[in-house]
């Protein structure tokens, strides 16, 4: 058990270089993690499962009574990745498909992988899951007509496809940690530190098989593209902490918030370009996979330090 409480600690120190070397074979071998991509469902599952383990319901009651984190996370998610999305489309006056594609990104919900980062992080946990599940369960309406406005496209977004999607990868899953934890309090505590390992590994897996599906596209990217999604998800972390920091959220509140923003659900973005656009408009999107896995990864290592 010690041996394992050592590799867990160790891995959530290195994420970071984790997520850059199986970025770089699947890269370069993507053979290598192509056989991760029909099992992604079943890797987020685990890794929200991990996440539920450690909440309690009373996690949950706290901003029922008090909801203005969500409501402002909500709010900010939808605000400022879309307008941050649009700005830097112009801004780098980007071709027609990849602007159209950087704009779908900014106007998807926050991604799964922001609730593990938060949990690294040392954040408020139960806050990012909220606020992923009250962005997805609004996108269906909200997605299509912020990519209207923003990028003059209509996205068909299937209401019934997505909230199955949200009830199998994060709601099942998190229900069942916590009645796991509601009643087997003690084990969990005694493996507890264990927790890290399994989401770590999850988010590892996932980023293989979504780079590893994307490798030639992501290969015959340039340089402009890449600097676009990296300023789009690095301005929503820091817009995303002030604007909590001005509504005079906690710590770990705004740690939430900030990962939220700045994370988004990529792997959505990619699936809706590559089904209503061309395939270069799903290169935004694939990058953006990689780009905030390595980017979450520091800035959740940097941000279990800061405690005031």
């Amino acid at each position: 058990m010690k041996f394992l409480f050592n590799l867990s600690d160790a891995v959530s120190k290195y994420m970071a270089l984790l997520v850059i070397v199986v970025t770089a074979v699947s890269l370069l071998s993507p053979w290598t993690f192509k056989w991760a991509t029909p099992h992604v469902t079943i890797f987020l599952g685990a890794a929200m499962l991990g996440m539920g383990m450690t909440l309690k319901l009373d996690d949950f009651r706290s901003i029922v009574r008090s909801p203005r984190g969500v409501l402002i996370g909500a709010a900010a998610q939808f605000i400022v990745m879309p307008m941050l999305a649009w700005l830097i489309a112009k801004g780098f006056a980007l071709p027609p498909e990849l602007a159209v594609g950087v704009i779908l990104v900014g106007t998807c919900p926050g991604g799964t992988s922001s609730n593990v980062m938060t949990y690294l992080a040392r954040g408020d946990v139960a806050l990012s899951v909220s606020m992923t599940m009250t962005t997805t369960l609004l996108s269906p309406i909200v997605t299509p007509l912020l990519t209207l406005w923003l990028a003059g496209e209509w996205i068909a977004i299937s209401f019934t496809a997505m909230m199955l999607s949200i009830v199998q990868v994060v709601i099942l899953p998190i229900g069942l940690g916590i009645a796991i934890n509601a009643a087997f309090g003690a084990f969990v505590r005694r493996v507890e530190k264990i927790l890290p390992l399994i989401s770590i590994v999850a988010i590892l897996l996932i980023l293989g098989g979504v780079v590893s599906i994307n490798a030639e596209k992501i290969l015959s990217t340039g340089l402009i593209i890449l600097l676009a999604v990296a300023c789009h998800n690095l301005l929503g972390y820091g817009i995303g902490f002030l604007v909590a920091r001005a509504c005079r959220m906690n710590m770990a509140q705004s740690k939430a918030v900030s990962i939220e923003v700045g994370m988004q659900n990529s792997g959505l973005a990619t699936s809706l370009a590559l089904t209503h656009f061309n395939p270069a408009t799903a290169i935004p999107g694939a990058i953006f996979s990689v780009w905030h896995n390595i980017s979450g990864a520091i800035a959740a290592n940097y941000l279990s330090r800061r405690r005031l």
